[in-house]
């Protein structure tokens, strides 16, 4: 456990010295929500859904979590390729802790993120229902950090080059947001788009996270919760395997 505890910690003073890439994960957040939450707030109103920037906060909120779980995994061939991965690796301690410490890590730096990006959305007007509504919204936060940071792993363990894990995460992340109802509600969509959506492991994430700040999910928090943390479970056990495996 002790090794768990020294890669998190590891992990989270690496992401808090890094200033830039604090600054820089606000980004595409904000232009998420001040382009698109203003610009198309009157079109959202006039359509009679309400308030635009409450129903795009959670999955912007929820795209921050995704994009840096999931990039998370470069950081392991990084790791690969300047030689510490390796002087981690011959260390009297079980692979699965060192995993578990690097997943605990990469999840805690990406809430972090989450939690930077809703100080802005609150201060660019998003309101959740209640207090109480709060500690539900962070547990499904938390699901989706171990979920994609699980993904980053077991892409980082099985690549070696950054170029191609870039590619694989282009190729996935764009789909894996765009699908998930982060930008429009998931009501009255086509039948081959319902079945995508559906089939995104992010769309429960996105949906809980709504339904716990605004009141406004699509399935039941029940449904959210049980997809998420099967899929955490089931992800991270994949990730162990695949870094139990990884070859210097």
């Amino acid at each position: 456990m002790g090794a768990i505890y020294v890669l998190w910690l590891r992990e989270l003073k690496r992401y808090l010295r890094s200033r830039v890439q604090i600054a820089a994960s606000l980004g595409q957040p904000l232009l998420y929500l001040l382009a698109l939450g203003y610009g198309l707030s009157p079109v959202f109103r006039r359509g009679g859904e309400g308030n635009y920037i409450e129903f795009v906060a959670p999955g912007v909120i929820a795209m921050t979590v995704l994009f840096s779980s999931l990039f998370s995994g470069i950081q392991l061939i990084w790791d690969r390729q300047f030689g510490f991965l390796k002087e981690t690796l011959v260390a009297p301690v079980p692979r699965l802790h060192i995993m578990i410490g690097r997943t605990c890590g990469a999840a805690t730096t990406s809430l972090i993120q989450g939690l930077l990006v809703t100080a802005v959305a609150v201060a660019a007007g998003f309101r959740p229902v209640s207090i109480g509504s709060l500690p539900l919204g962070f547990a499904f936060l938390v699901l989706i950090a171990v979920v994609f940071t699980a993904v980053g792993t077991t892409v980082g363990s099985t690549l070696r080059d950054m170029q191609g894990f870039q590619m694989v995460m282009n190729f996935l992340v764009m789909p894996i947001f765009f699908l998930s109802g982060a930008l429009y509600p998931l009501e009255h969509l086509p039948v081959l788009l319902a079945i995508l959506t559906r089939m995104d492991p992010l769309t429960y994430g996105v949906d809980g996270l709504r339904g716990a700040l605004i009141a406004r999910g699509h399935f039941s928090p029940a449904l959210d919760l049980a997809v998420m943390g099967g899929l955490a479970v089931a992800l991270t056990l994949v990730g162990a395997w695949r870094f139990s495996r990884i070859e210097i």
